[in-house]
């Protein structure tokens, strides 16, 4: 296309979607993943010839997990570029997990051309497809280009709602992309000013409740979910049990918040080792920071007594429901635990029963490979005895990402930095996930190890993506746990008595792929 040269700070003639490249590189966008279709290629390659990497995937769903995986592992935006009708198709399955992470993520999609052209246009278009009818029904937030002139504002306008941690859709239509407008070199696409959320207190009232209940209690627990994590309110949570004798717990995405620390138990509900559990049927009181109390965390509800439960959350909706809760405390996860521990009497070492020395040195002495019976066979492993071996193989500066399956019992026995870098893919109770994700973690941590952790049958549904591994330089290591069958689903037959058959496969040897 030719394009006329302008002095500068004069106007110049561009391409939209050459203008919406620049525009993207003035978000401070470094890396964009995708799949190349012919109604984005030219968008693609406008983003690449202007310096922003371009890593492309095998599969929509995986390119749509790689910006999803460094969206969270950065905390920067994540962009993904696919293509129109059969890629929006085909990445639904990714864009549905994504939209329900939180990770702020943009998703460009390629767009049948904005109507008007021709009366009689020469067709059919084989790759119809309704996008915003269904990416809107899936609850993801869509905007969509109609003309030159709006195509910078829109992308302004998704890039924002994408940054307040959603997940957001941007529609380019064909003829608005190649279709020319006015470009002002260094003149950046303004942004829509965002109110910066502020971090709230819980009501004197709610806390002044809190701290008499705590004040009646002698074994109390501390439970904390990723809320706290990204709350930064470790410190606190570690001196509010110091001062009134609790012993500290995570939630599974909580992960590793409180290694380290003489009162740690590790992870609560379905992944929870026999200490967790025993110290746990003790409590007296439960304080929840920042975790939803789902079923894992409660282990379908039987995972604390009939005791007090008070759970605390920056956000009101999340309070009660998964799970009942007995007092409600809204205010940031960090904030809170200040007002607790302003508020709450010192109590002398007699009255903290929980950190008695004989429960401390018990928890110092508890050994993961001692809780449990190794049931090797003459041709498996044991996932828990494996999980343990690479705790101690794997380099400490590392980032765990698990793709879902039956395997998921492996999760305790690999111990990670904190809850940074551990990374479930299960939000949408979908395997497959966890390749892309694990592609998008390396790259926005390069100098740490990034570990993929996935069953035969999540491997095997993503296996081209190690052709990625190798062409883009994303080193991982991959665990493949091989039960020869959808275990889940398997387990699940056997539960109701009826033949296992289907949901088993032939014994695949990965070993030589490993090899290369």
């Amino acid at each position: 296309m030719k394009r006329v040269v302008a002095a500068t700070n004069e106007p110049l003639r561009l391409p939209v979607y050459e203008a919406l490249a620049k525009d993207i590189q003035n978000l401070g966008i470094e890396a964009v993943f995708g799949l190349v279709s012919d109604d984005t290629a030219m968008f693609t390659t406008a983003l690449d010839s202007i310096g922003i990497r371009f890593y492309g995937a095998r599969h929509e769903n995986s390119a749509i997990t790689m910006a999803e995986g460094y969206a969270s592992a950065s905390g920067r935006l994540g962009v993904a570029v696919v293509g129109r009708g059969p890629a929006t198709a085909n990445g639904m399955h990714a864009a549905v997990y994504t939209s329900r992470t939180g990770s702020p993520v943009l998703i460009v999609y390629g767009e049948a051309p904005v109507a008007g052209e021709a009366l009689n246009a020469i067709g059919p278009d084989y790759k119809e497809f309704n996008s915003v009818g269904v990416l809107s029904a899936a609850g993801i937030q869509v905007f969509r280009a109609t003309s030159p002139g709006g195509a910078r504002t829109a992308l302004a306008d998704a890039a924002a709602a994408a940054q307040l941690g959603s997940t957001v859709a941007l529609l380019l239509p064909t003829n608005v992309q190649r279709a020319e407008l006015e470009f002002i070199e260094n003149n950046e696409l303004a942004m829509p000013k965002l109110g910066s959320r502020t971090l709230e207190k819980a009501r004197t009232q709610a806390i002044e409740a809190v701290v008499e209940i705590i004040k009646k209690s002698h074994r109390p627990l501390i439970v904390a979910g990723f809320g706290a994590h990204k709350a930064g309110a470790r410190e606190v949570l570690e001196l509010l049990a110091d001062k009134i004798g609790a012993l500290l717990i995570t939630s599974a995405r909580g992960k590793d918040m409180f290694l380290g620390s003489p009162y740690n138990l590790g992870i609560i509900g379905s992944f929870s080792h026999s200490a967790a559990r025993r110290f746990t049927d003790k409590t007296d009181c439960v304080l929840v920071f920042g975790a939803s109390l789902n079923f894992w965390t409660t282990s379908f509800g039987a995972f604390v007594p009939a005791v007090p439960l008070i759970q605390i959350d920056a956000r009101r909706s999340n309070i009660g429901r998964w799970s009942s809760a007995d007092v409600a405390l809204v205010g940031d996860a960090r904030l809170v635990g200040e007002q607790l521990l302003d508020k709450l009497p010192d109590r002398s070492k007699d009255e903290k029963v929980f950190h008695i020395p004989e429960i401390v040195r018990s928890l110092a002495k508890f050994n993961l490979s001692e809780d449990f019976q190794a049931a090797h066979t003459a041709r498996t492993l044991d996932p828990r005895s494996l999980g343990i071996a690479l705790d101690k193989i794997l380099p400490e500066n590392r980032n765990l990402v698990y793709d879902a399956g039956n395997f998921l019992g492996i999760v305790p026995y690999i111990s990670v930095p904190g809850p940074g870098h551990f990374k479930f893919t299960n939000n949408f109770s979908s395997i497959g996930l966890g390749f892309g994700t694990a592609l998008g973690v390396a790259k926005a941590r390069p100098d740490s190890t990034t570990v993929l952790v996935l069953g035969d049958g999540g491997f095997l549904m993503t296996l081209g993506e190690l052709e990625t591994v190798a062409r883009e330089d994303l080193p991982l290591v991959i665990v493949v746990l091989n039960d020869c069958a959808y275990g889940a689903e398997l387990h699940f037959l056997r539960m109701h008595q009826l033949p296992v058959t289907t949901s088993v496969f032939p014994d695949v040897d990965f070993a030589p792929i490993a090899k290369g």
